[in-house]
């Protein structure tokens, strides 16, 4: 990193990802529009009039060749080289999203006064936590610490001229690109920040368990792509994650069984162990969260035995989706 005095940006723009959002993304557009200068939707393979809608509203359509795989580091790339030429900051989102109208000043002015951070995020929140399980635990993972972070999701105004500095996204993950992207750079000496502030409104729509059920898989998927890429280095990415997924997801299970038939049936209260870990985080997340909590493991170890099958054989991944 070379910046040492505070970034002036000319403008601050917005880069939108979406499929088949519906109303959804025309109040993402909505929240936008009066925010930002430049407004970019990019669009993968929708068949429910976006594209259309959003040209209607006045935003610049982009539409991915979805003969190629696809991923949402790849929309993003797309919508960030619409802006290659462009200093300054810009918000990046999700089309299930709602940009709330405080946000972006509030983290303009951070960056502004902060220049060596890169990211600045805030509070996401489901639009309707009560409306299933489902979508309350999406909320209680939104609720992310204050201060300097990690990484952020896939909400968060960003610095230009920092994202060109690590190049982007990394177009072959089919998730956790932004945790991957955060990592490199902080390896360039830029900071991630999580604001005390409303940013956006979520609506993930997750009414069934196996929608659920499917990005738990694809989470466990990320960990292992992200263990892959970075598990040797010292950040020692997602390797705990990994680890633990496997362990919950896949040796407790199936070992107990192998070693009462080879040593003892006693063995058999090794499963003992799920409901202590359920008594664990129990009183910290309550007991519907916790059971789904270890529940999670089971569908993130398949995700990660289905990233190790596919490294193995040298196929690419089709996106795992839950919607």
């Amino acid at each position: 990193m070379t910046e040492d005095h505070p970034e002036q940006p000319t403008s601050i723009s917005a880069v939108v990802i979406g499929r088949n959002e519906g109303a959804r993304l025309l109040a993402c557009l909505a929240s936008l529009q009066p925010q930002v200068r430049r407004l970019i939707y990019v669009d993968s393979g929708s068949t429910d009039g976006s594209v259309a809608a959003a040209r209607s509203l006045g935003v610049e359509v982009v539409t991915l060749d979805m003969t190629r795989p696809f991923t949402a580091a790849r929309a993003r790339n797309a919508g960030l080289a619409e802006l290659n030429a462009q200093e300054g900051f810009v918000q990046l989102v999700d089309g299930d999203c709602e940009v709330d109208a405080a946000w972006i000043p509030q983290a303009a002015e951070f960056l502004r006064q902060n220049p060596r951070v890169a990211v600045v995020c805030g509070r996401r929140r489901e639009r309707f936590p009560e409306v299933s399980i489902y979508n309350q635990i999406c909320d209680a993972e939104w609720d992310t610490p204050i201060g300097e972070a990690l990484a952020c999701g896939g909400d968060a105004l960003m610095r230009l001229s920092a994202l060109r500095v690590v190049s982007g996204y990394r177009e072959d993950l089919i998730a956790g690109e932004e945790p991957e992207l955060c990592l490199r750079l902080r390896r360039e000496g830029w900071k991630i920040w999580r604001l005390e502030a409303e940013m956006t409104l979520h609506d993930a729509q997750m009414t069934r368990f196996r929608q659920w059920w499917m990005r738990s898989r694809r989470a466990g998927y990320a960990f292992a792509a992200g263990a892959a890429l970075h598990g040797n280095a010292q950040e020692r990415h997602w390797v705990k994650e990994t680890r633990r997924a496997v362990f919950w997801g896949i040796v407790l299970p199936v070992s107990p069984v192998l070693l009462a038939a080879l040593i003892s049936p006693w063995a058999l209260l090794l499963w003992l162990l799920y409901p202590l870990q359920l008594l664990r985080l129990s009183p910290r997340m309550g007991l519907r969260p916790a059971l789904f909590s270890i529940l999670g493991k089971f569908a993130e170890s398949t995700g990660i035995a289905e990233r190790f099958w596919h490294r193995l054989r040298g196929t690419h991944r089709k996106i795992i989706e839950y919607k």
